[in-house]
């Protein structure tokens, strides 16, 4: 693949995670219904979505977040997804890459309680300080399935089931990012007794 039909699908991913549209359905609905790509704005509509492009990863699950929001990643059925992908196919591999370890674990994640039990399966990480710019976070499965936010601090986002080329895109910059951090002290050291 070329250079310039990589940043054409990037420049397209950062015009619709812009995107704002009337949702069709009730805000307040708890249970959101997603097309193959769907533009986000809701706390409910990315939490669909992370729950169901983490059910599309078969053997690898990359997640980059600054905190691992408790409202997407601490929540029972995302747990769920998790728990069923690690235990029943022998070589899956969840990675995580956080931006505020101390702040996730000291509130108590479920997921991090999971990632301990499960260490040879799920793979946190912390990023190192960055100054400026809010971080984005995504969530890729495999290398076909993506939900991107460009900024964090907001729910607004796209969620593409079956698009490789963005997918890939952003798990090159993940592989890059990931192969220079370490594991958050923190997290080692706050083992269940």
């Amino acid at each position: 693949m070329s250079p310039g039909v990589e940043i054409a699908e990037y420049n397209v991913l950062a015009e619709l995670a812009h995107a704002r549209y009337a949702p069709e359905s009730d805000p307040n609905e708890s249970t959101c219904n997603l097309e193959a790509l769907s533009v986000l704005t809701s706390v409910a509509e990315a939490r669909a979505a992370v729950n169901l492009v983490a059910a599309r990863a078969q053997r690898l699950l990359s997640i980059y977040t600054p905190n691992l929001e408790p409202e997407l990643y601490d929540q029972s059925e995302f747990l769920e997804v998790i728990k069923r992908l690690v235990l029943a196919r022998p070589f899956a591999k969840v990675r995580v890459l956080i931006g505020e370890p101390g702040r996730a674990s000291a509130d108590g994640h479920r997921f991090l309680a999971m990632a301990r039990r499960l260490s040879s399966c799920i793979d946190v990480r912390g990023l190192p300080a960055r100054n400026g710019a809010p971080h984005c976070a995504y969530l890729i499965a495999d290398e076909r399935a993506i939900m991107y936010r460009l900024r964090a601090d907001c729910w607004d986002g796209i969620a593409d089931l079956d698009n490789a080329p963005v997918a890939r895109l952003y798990l090159h910059e993940f592989d890059q990012l990931w192969d220079t951090c370490a594991p958050p002290e923190n997290l080692r050291l706050a083992r269940p007794a």
